[in-house]
């Protein structure tokens, strides 16, 4: 009897071989010059095309969105020709892929902004925390507030990225709302110090939240749409909401009405700890009507018995990705595992990224 894991599966409109999904791997391998994908992203995603959707790494919907070097963007004509060729080498493997919209906010730095401009965030509130700007690891610039006014150009950021990804060729898109990053800042109260209509009550802090996903439906269709979400991690310092059941919760109700196609939660501390208030994490996940993808920390077994019981119906890998071009396959047959790398993680070029062995080229 086959495992629930390897079935086939249905997010919206996007029909999955299996229930095995490749998480977000940001990998700073974008071109430096205009952040852009090419052949070898091509030949990394056509890798791992065995899963049943791919996730892409985040990918920045504006100039002002980036907060790593060597990230990809998706808002320029030379970056939607390199995704095309992304997503025409996953499609010719049998493989789906979706592009992670991604707007980091307050987690950048100067130097990573067009005209050394402060990065911009819901309130005047650093993260404190580290980014990569091409040499070595920084702290964060402190970012300015966004003014009422200007809220509504991210928005479109978000509707164009939404239309890019389309033209480029995905399957869907996935907006990312969690690891500290934009969305999850207007989202949290410990991030979030506005008075305005963004600010304040749990419904003016989902508003923004809302006001994406609407403008990405739009575009997309509801079924081809997903968001990520991480209510109990504290990635890149944003802080554990005062109340993270009653946002969170608001939050999802916020998916449930628009019709959104899949929810990906990370589940406790974002590679960290799988913890959380007894009952929490659960009541979210019930909360949801849509497909819900869990993540953080699975092993074969954990993710066999998770989609078993017929509460998650797929689950995504991570790390065990980066090393195993052939996951979903080396799952499925119980193999062994590549080890995980200790060096290529981040920049670079084909070492540490294309040169994994598949298993059948072990077996050889």
């Amino acid at each position: 009897m086959t495992e629930a894991l390897f079935t086939p599966f249905s997010l919206g409109d996007i029909a999955v071989k299996n229930r095995i999904v490749m998480a977000p791997l940001t990998r700073n391998r974008a071109r430096a010059e205009d952040d852009t994908p090419y052949a070898l992203h091509a030949e990394y995603y056509a890798q791992r095309a065995g899963a049943g959707l791919i996730v892409s790494e985040g990918t920045q919907i504006s100039p002002e969105g980036k907060g790593y070097a060597w990230t990809p963007g998706i808002y320029s004509d030379a970056q939607v020709a390199g995704w095309k060729t992304v997503t025409e080498a996953v499609h010719a493997k049998g493989g789906k892929i979706v592009a992670q919209l991604w707007h980091v906010g307050r987690v950048s730095h100067t130097s990573l902004q067009e005209g050394g401009a402060a990065p911009v965030a819901p309130s005047a509130i650093g993260a404190a925390s580290k980014t990569f700007d091409g040499t070595s690891f920084v702290q964060t610039s402190v970012p300015r507030a966004l003014e009422l006014d200007e809220i509504p150009r991210i928005v479109e950021d978000y509707r164009r990225a939404a239309r890019n990804a389309a033209a480029a060729g995905f399957d869907g898109v996935e907006i990312h709302a969690a690891n500290g990053y934009l969305i999850d800042q207007f989202l949290r109260d410990t991030s979030n110090a506005r008075t305005d209509a963004y600010g304040g009550s749990v419904e003016n802090r989902v508003r923004f939240l809302r006001e994406v996903v609407e403008a990405v439906m739009g575009v997309l269709g509801a079924g081809r749409v997903g968001v990520r979400l991480s209510p109990f991690s504290n990635a890149n310092n944003v802080g554990i909401d005062s109340d993270t059941l009653a946002t969170f919760g608001a939050a999802i109700d916020v998916l449930n009405a628009a019709g959104v196609a899949f929810l990906h939660m990370v589940e406790g501390q974002t590679g960290g700890p799988r913890e959380w208030p007894a009952g929490a994490l659960e009541a979210l996940r019930d909360r949801f009507k849509g497909a819900y993808i869990a993540n953080n920390g699975y092993t074969r077994a954990s993710a066999v018995a998770a989609v078993a019981s017929g509460k998650v119906d797929l689950v995504a890998f991570g790390k065990l990705y980066i090393s195993n071009p052939d996951l979903a396959e080396r799952l499925a047959a119980d193999a062994p595992l590549n080890p995980l790398p200790t060096e290529g993680l981040y920049g670079g070029g084909a070492k540490g990224y294309t040169d994994y062995p598949a298993l059948s080229r072990t077996a050889a």
